[in-house]
């Protein structure tokens, strides 16, 4: 009866160590994948730890972090390849970037502004290829592993939404003049007393339009980072090398899907963009 007693104690001793140990990976896991996803003052670069200055000016924080560094980098990339790689020889692409970049520029210009705005829209043009290709090496830099996605910030797609929605009304008062660009959201052959109800309606919509843009982008780049470190994760928590065998093509797969949704949703924000300023544009319609 003692050495049945005695192997009941070992056995419960050895399930609640094996519990505890399967706890505390998951909870490291947990760190991992919180560390990856967010920003902070540190960056982790190969191994060392970099703490980055902080900055706070009349109240305001003004700290560099590995998502301000994301957007400097990709920055200079947008820089880097439209001022010194493009490169045309008598209206032909010379060089290798060159030909690999023309056809994204010549979508971008055709199939998201002239689309929308029409040949008119020709002096936006530069606008909508730097955002695009902003978005695009913002998101192409998160899937390198020693970098960090600053679309998976809600603040960046923010901002970026932000800017939308100023030019929706900026772009209509430049072209309309102010009270017309206004009294264009209220459709002609409203009821006047409906008019009151209907332009703060409009109005709102407008705001969320560009929230969704926000939403949207966020979203799409942090889901995607959460699933390949969740299926890279299991090998962790569930201590199997067994695991791998699944967990490592999905991830695989995830990844590759994600260089698409990189290119996908650089593509859906610019249009949108596009479409939402072209419909103060044309106001009149």
């Amino acid at each position: 009866m003692n050495f049945f007693s005695l192997s009941t104690l070992q056995q419960e001793e050895t399930s609640r160590q094996v519990a505890e140990q399967a706890v505390e990976h998951e909870e490291q896991f947990g760190d991992v994948l919180v560390h990856h996803i967010s920003n902070s003052n540190e960056y982790d670069l190969l191994g060392w730890t970099f703490h980055l200055p902080e900055i706070e000016l009349f109240g305001v924080d003004l700290s560099i972090t590995k998502h301000v560094l994301m957007l400097w980098l990709a920055a200079l990339l947008v820089l880097s390849v439209f001022r010194f790689g493009l490169k045309w020889n008598n209206l032909a692409p010379r060089g290798v970037l060159t030909g690999l970049f023309e056809p994204i520029v010549t979508f971008v210009r055709d199939e998201i502004v002239y689309i929308n705005f029409g040949k008119k829209g020709k002096p936006f043009v530069p606008y909508f290829l730097s955002l695009f290709f902003f978005i695009l090496f913002m998101n192409l830099l998160g899937l390198i592993p020693i970098f960090s996605t600053a679309t998976s910030n809600i603040t960046v797609t923010a901002t970026l939404a932000a800017v939308t929605f100023s030019l929706i009304h900026v772009v209509g008062m430049i072209k309309h003049g102010p009270v017309r660009h206004f009294l264009n959201f209220v459709p002609p052959g409203v009821p006047l007393w409906i008019t009151p109800i209907l332009f703060p309606l409009e109005i709102i919509g407008t705001a969320g339009k560009s929230v969704a843009l926000a939403i949207r982008l966020f979203a799409s780049m942090t889901a995607g980072h959460i699933v390949i470190l969740a299926f890279l994760g299991l090998i962790i928590v569930l201590q199997s090398y067994f695991v791998s065998i699944f967990s490592i093509p999905f991830a695989l797969f995830i990844y590759i899907l994600e260089i698409f949704f990189a290119f996908l949703q650089a593509f859906i924000f610019t249009f949108l963009s596009s479409m939402f300023i072209s419909m103060t544009f044309h106001g009149e319609h």
